[in-house]
């Protein structure tokens, strides 16, 4: 069983969906987490999923506090997308992906761990 780990370290601030930004500050930073979700998942070489797999997503923040991880869903949907783009997995539909789950990693450089682990 196939599993992947990488970061992508954050390019942007978080896209949260508790935020009421506009739509053109939303498409900025949803870009710039798209692209860095491409790159760090490029960056390995790995051979495409072609089946289905199971991701998730670990969040990283550089302070202590409460925080709701499932608000950070367009972030981590931006870097997934991203992913797709690279082309580790085929797509990201419900015939490809389950999760993504969102975790509290722990306090430390804003990030996100992706494991995208194989599911037989």
């Amino acid at each position: 069983m196939r599993q992947a780990v990488f970061t992508v370290e954050a390019p942007a601030d978080w896209i949260n969906s508790n935020q009421r930004l506009h739509r053109m500050a939303v498409a900025k930073l949803t870009r710039l987490w798209r692209q860095a979700g491409h790159d760090a998942a490029a960056r390995y070489g790995w051979e495409p999923y072609a089946g289905k797999v199971h991701i998730v997503a670990h969040i990283y923040k550089p302070r202590g506090g409460r925080y709701d991880p499932n608000n950070l869903w367009p972030t981590v949907k931006a870097c997934v997308d991203g992913i797709v783009d690279s082309g580790l997995l085929v797509d990201d539909d419900h015939l490809h992906v389950e999760g993504p789950d969102m975790r509290h990693g722990g306090k430390g450089a804003a990030a996100l761990v992706f494991t995208i682990r194989e599911i037989p």
